[in-house]
């Protein structure tokens, strides 16, 4: 059958952007022509800047080669401009009387520069820089000419700047506005990026405007004269004063052009037969000079022309990025803001500095940064997603990772991760991966991934991340998994929640009693059950039910860390990551004596014993003991470590002492068991050199008191850590911290980190608990309080009793 016909005036990078969409949705469905006017390839024009600067060369830049369109069939006319479209006989025609006829156009003509109307502007030595012709005009200019003005301070007129003045010119910017870059940045950060631009020799002649260009004895121009009357020499002139959408082809054709081509949300012109992407569309009454927007519109495009109909393009928010060496900046959004607005603002001269943040409601709306732009993708994805930042406002000039990731909602989702990013850590499988076993083998299921890509299969920690794809994918296809809970294993068909609840009703305080009672399909139960049933009864229970070593995890039977060889890791307790020299000859004596061979400081503030022998742990426990050491729980689903800043007993910047109060926490919540191990960490002041944004339990002091936040997990998948509240008191800290622990205690899945109980049950619904109900946060405290009387040591208890069957216990995993 004979294929439909696509015509593509214009081979710039929006008009082949579309067709390589295109291509991934339908690579058969057409019969493509392609229309350059310029005798290239396509070519990526952002690097022409680069190009100008002598950082690259102009093969880096192509995106297309010829090989490219003779692969997909596609017939390339180079050199050869449309001049007409017939839109009765659908036929579009060349300057040189070359034509194709059409079932589908795609219109992809660009923008041309715009020519100030003064006298001279034809003279030899002036050009618009558009294209690679241009560019190469620049550097010829460069070899043979010292003097270079360029009118226009905007992006490319700074990026023209910046790469002559590489090439030994000698350059002045004339602008007419009132700062550089009005368009993209406020005055201050404007007036910060001239004196940087000054500083690598540019000159600059700001709210001038330009009145004539005058020639030289030899034609060429030589001056430059301004409105007050005065001159400037030039041998090269540069205009970049803007870019006007190239629409004159398509109003010949008769279709609806204001500024650009007027599209719908679909790309589709006035003709419906038409589409138009790019730079000389208008779509909703804006215009678009920036490479992101135009990439979105031709995925959109793609859709439609791949007959799926089911893509919107509804306007892009856009970003600017300057590409000029040795300068940071960017902005984002209405970073001018409105008299609604408010400004929030950071500013170091000295260390060129400048960022400013516009908040409207709820949302971030704009952002400028300057001299530090490592936070503007995040920035960007606030503002592009409209995500709500009440929670993290206090914080959101500090980034995502200036606070140890505190605070990062704007993390990116699976829709946004490129396909080379690892989702499942364990098997290496990546999105690209999943996403192509779901295309080729029509999967519907978190089951059916798994399957097939073993993705999820494994620690289960990418589940989530797993079932987002699957969404993006298959859209209202997909449906989720069975809203019923899976029971804990196959011995039973009760939830976790439903163990606990029959635990806690009906006072029930040892595992035989428990599986007689619920009906357990196996005697014994399995490996799976019997942990998760013990820990349920201890902590529903405390100092009632029976603890059943035998039904707990090898490192927690042990008290150490099994090792891949057969030995073991011993991690001896620090409170609060603090340490002394008795401690540390003890710990060095112990390694030579029993001769470790691995000596390692863990991530924790700890130090780890590698290799340790089994029969040798006794021994070591006693002689660490006699240095008051204790066991360091990194064995067991329990309080793993409190890390520390050095804070206000030292640090010049510490608004609040961070070690004494990590060791508080740590020696209040000793030998406390959890249904996941749990981590803490306490930062003196808002730099958060103790990552306390992604831990368990993260304390973050300020002037006033400290900030409490929940939820962080900084394993396989880093989770982000919510904000709780502030409290004003160590000891607030110490009661609401306890609460909120006992409350995932009593609550918490066997398994089940404090993220995941968290996205569960919802924040709010904590803070209900901990934070609106005080009677309740007492009594969680109080009921911790009460479970951890009489904790002792499990190295010491093992070494006074001398029960070698309590202290190790042989491995049967």
């Amino acid at each position: 059958m004979k294929k439909p016909r696509l015509v593509v005036v214009g081979n710039g990078m929006a008009g082949c952007r579309t067709l390589e969409e295109l291509l991934k949705l339908a690579p058969d469905r057409y019969d493509i022509t392609v229309f350059g006017a310029e005798p290239h390839p396509n070519y990526n024009r952002i690097l022409l800047s680069s190009v100008l600067a002598g950082e690259t060369l102009f093969d880096e830049t192509i995106l297309n080669d010829p090989n490219w369109y003779e692969t997909h069939g596609i017939r390339l006319h180079l050199g050869k401009r449309v001049v007409e479209i017939d839109r009765i006989a659908q036929r579009v025609v060349a300057e040189d009387g070359t034509s194709a006829e059409y079932d589908r156009l795609l219109l992809a003509t660009g923008s041309s520069p715009v020519i100030l109307p003064v006298p001279g502007n034809d003279l030899p030595g002036v050009i618009c820089w558009r294209d690679i012709a241009d560019t190469e005009a620049m550097i010829e200019a460069s070899r043979n000419y010292r003097h270079a003005v360029v009118i226009g301070g905007g992006l490319l007129g700074l990026e023209a700047a910046n790469g002559l003045a590489l090439r030994g010119m000698t350059v002045t910017v004339v602008h007419i506005g009132a700062w550089l870059l009005e368009r993209q940045l406020d005055r201050y950060a404007g007036e910060l990026l001239q004196k940087s631009l000054e500083a690598k020799g540019l000159r600059f002649m700001l709210q001038t405007e330009t009145r004539a260009l005058h020639p030289g004895p030899d034609g060429r121009v030589q001056s430059v004269e301004f409105a007050d009357g005065s001159r400037v020499e030039a041998d090269l002139v540069v205009m970049a004063v803007g870019i006007r959408p190239n629409i004159e082809l398509a109003q010949r054709a008769g279709l609806y052009c204001r500024r650009g081509i007027v599209v719908n949300d679909t790309l589709q012109t006035y003709d419906p037969k038409i589409y138009a992407v790019g730079e000389c569309v208008e779509h909703r009454g804006v215009t678009y000079g920036l490479v992101a927007p135009l990439f979105e519109q031709a995925k959109v495009c793609a859709n439609h022309l791949a007959a799926f109909g089911i893509a919107r393009y509804t306007g892009s928010v856009t970003s600017t990025k300057l590409k000029v060496t040795g300068i940071d900046l960017f902005s984002a959004g209405n970073f001018m803001g409105s008299p609604q607005s408010d400004f929030i603002t950071f500013t170091d001269p000295s260390a060129g500095v400048y960022k400013k943040l516009v908040i409207e409601g709820d949302h971030l709306v704009g952002a400028v940064l300057y001299g530090d732009t490592v936070d503007g993708a995040w920035y960007f994805q606030l503002i592009k997603d409209r995500q709500k930042i009440t929670e993290i406002r206090h914080q959101l000039m500090f980034g995502p990772h200036h606070l140890g990731n505190t605070g990062h909602s704007g993390e990116n989702r699976a829709a946004a991760m490129p396909d080379d990013a690892e989702v499942c850590g364990c098997n290496g499988v990546t999105k690209g991966a999943i996403v192509a076993a779901i295309k080729a083998h029509g999967l519907f299921t978190l089951e059916d991934v798994r399957k097939h890509t073993k993705a999820s299969s494994s620690c289960g920690s990418c589940t989530g991340l797993v079932e987002q794809i699957l969404a993006n994918v298959l859209g209202s296809v997909y449906q989720p998994s069975n809203t019923r809970e899976k029971p804990i294993c196959d011995c039973t068909e009760l939830t976790h929640a439903e163990v606990r609840q029959a635990i806690r009703e009906q006072k029930l305080l040892s595992i035989p009693q428990v599986m007689e009672t619920l009906g357990w399909r196996t005697p014994d139960g399995c490996a799976t059950c019997r942990p998760a049933l013990n820990y349920y009864l201890i902590s529903t229970w405390p100092h009632e039910a029976q603890d059943d070593p035998q039904s707990r995890f090898i490192n927690e039977r042990a008290h150490a860390n099994i090792q891949k060889d057969g030995t073991f890791s011993v991690v001896p307790r620090m409170w609060g990551g603090l340490t002394n020299p008795t401690e540390l000859r003890a710990i060095a004596d112990v390694a030579e004596k029993f001769r470790v061979p691995t000596i390692k400081l863990t991530g924790g503030q700890r130090i780890d014993l590698l290799g340790v022998k089994k029969s040798d742990l006794p021994k070591i426990w006693a002689e660490l003991g006699k240095a008051g050491l204790v066991s360091g729980h990194a064995y067991g689903k329990s309080l793993r470590t409190v890390k520390t800043c050095v804070g206000a007993e030292h640090c010049r910047f510490g608004t609040q002492k961070s070690m004494g109060l990590g060791i508080r926490l740590e020696k209040a919540l000793f030998g406390m068991w959890s249904p996941h191990k749990v981590k803490l960490a306490v930062s003196g002041c808002p730099r958060n050199c103790a990552e306390s944004g992604i831990k368990d339990v993260g304390i973050i002091g300020v002037d006033s008191g400290f900030e409490i936040y929940i939820g962080g997990n900084g394993g396989i998948k880093t989770e982000v850590a919510q904000f709780l509240c502030k409290v004003n008191s160590e000891e607030e800290v110490i009661e609401y911290v306890g609460a909120f622990l006992q409350l995932y205690r009593e609550e918490g899945f066997y398994l089940e980190r404090t993220c995941h109980y968290l996205a569960r049950v919802g924040l709010d619904y904590v803070k209900a608990q901990i934070v609106d109900n005080p009677e309740k946060r007492q009594a969680l405290y109080e009921r911790l309080l009460y479970s951890l009387q009489g904790v002792e040591d499990p190295w010491q208890k093992a070494v006074a009793t001398q029960n070698r069957e309590y202290a190790i216990m042989e491995i049967t995993e």
